[in-house]
């Protein structure tokens, strides 16, 4: 840095630190599912939700971060995938709204950000649904909150497994038919398809492995799953919420209240403690369950390109083989061809032979019993490498 810029003015110092903050378009919604645009830079999103530069940074692009989910403060920080998303208590942040693979996310949180309350009719057949804020349990008749953060939270897990299972299809659907076209005709081209499939597949299994291994990490402690209570947090310090009921909640999920059971519902109590993460658990153990079973279809298809991957070595080494018996047989028929034209080399040489006069028939005896040899030394090396298991039988 030069002598002008350290001693210029603190305007111009707050401008050029302002060209240094690229503005980033993000989408803002709120718990009624309205959103709003947003381009600004990453100072104005860290002082939106008090939120720290080095967790910001994880949602840059353009960086490499593992998937991540973070409970802060009072936000949860999102890193998965193309889902690069900042979750408070009371709105949603998510970067690129306009990406291809974003745009199904927007709409689905505009969709079930909103509270649907479902009144003990329903047990009684009739679907009448409310838009209160509030839930009744089936059981006990008592009203439910939704947490705003866990609804968020569980649209972002469903999209990314649902996003990485669809592509685990889509592999599934191109390599199988590879494997076998490539069993039933080894050629450049099909090892070249295969191979292509294959650094596909470790890559997309990688992926996979980062989501599965922080749902596991998040469900072996009980501390970080009760960092992302961010409502919990809230009503610590306000008991009561602005409508003067209790500020207890109980999570409840669209995809999977089936997952949760009515004795579990049953005994929540009006304050929950503090480490009671059980529904959380129950949440996230779901996308666990789901990811860990698109991981294990990949684990399938890694092993079916293994085992095929042996069948081609198997086919190659049986090629090879059948090469090496026939250099065998070529140089055992080089060898007894050199002796026989050594013979002749020999007779063919400019010496004078007594028997050559009158004895006409030792030519033709020479030619018998030369071939004779030959033959005899042909056999013997075929069977002495048939005896040492050198050839097939």
């Amino acid at each position: 840095m030069d002598r002008d810029t350290v001693f210029a003015p603190v305007e111009t110092q707050a401008a050029l630190k302002k060209k240094t903050a690229v503005s980033t378009n993000w989408i803002l919604l709120d718990s009624n599912g309205q959103s709003t645009i947003l381009d600004v830079d990453k100072y104005a999103i860290m002082r939106r939700v008090q939120i720290h530069a080095r967790d910001l940074r994880m949602l840059d692009p353009l960086l490499s971060y593992p998937s991540t989910i973070l409970g802060r403060e009072r936000v949860i920080v999102l890193n998965l995938e193309h889902i690069k998303a900042i979750i408070t208590a009371e709105e949603v942040l998510l970067r690129d709204p306009m990406d291809d693979n974003v745009i199904p996310i927007v709409e689905e949180l505009r969709r079930r950000l909103p509270l649907v309350c479902v009144t003990t009719s329903q047990v009684q057949g009739e679907e009448d649904e409310q838009h209160s804020g509030v839930q009744k349990d089936v059981d006990t008749g008592e009203e439910i909150e939704f947490p705003f953060e866990f609804r968020a939270l569980e649209v972002a897990l469903e999209a990314i497994c649902s996003f990485l299972d669809a592509r685990t299809q889509e592999l599934e659907t191109d390599a199988y038919p590879a494997l076998d076209e490539l069993t039933s005709k080894i050629s450049s081209l099909n090892l070249d398809r295969v191979r292509k499939l294959k650094s596909s597949m470790t890559r997309l299994t990688n992926r996979v492995q980062k989501i599965r291994d922080e749902l596991e990490q998040l469900l072996d402690d009980d501390d970080d799953m009760a960092d992302l209570y961010l409502s919990r947090k809230l009503v610590s310090f306000s008991p009561v919420s602005s409508s003067g009921a209790p500020g207890n909640w109980f999570l409840s999920s669209p995809t999977i209240g089936s997952k949760i059971s009515r004795t579990s519902r049953a005994s929540v109590t009006t304050m929950q403690e503090e480490h009671d993460v059980e529904e959380l658990e129950m949440l996230l153990e779901a996308y666990f369950m789901q990811i860990d079973g698109t991981l294990n279809k990949l684990t399938t298809l890694r092993e079916y390109i293994d085992d095929t991957e042996d069948y081609i070595n198997i086919q190659l080494d049986n090629h090879r083989n059948q090469l090496i018996q026939l250099e065998l047989f070529l140089c055992s028929g080089t060898v007894c061809l050199s002796v026989y034209s050594l013979v002749a080399a020999i007779f063919g040489m400019n010496l004078k032979y007594t028997w050559r006069e009158g004895h006409s028939y030792v030519f033709k005896w020479v030619v018998i019993i030369t071939s004779m040899l030959c033959a005899t030394l042909f056999a013997s090396i075929i069977s002495y490498a048939r005896h040492k298991g050198l050839v097939g039988s």
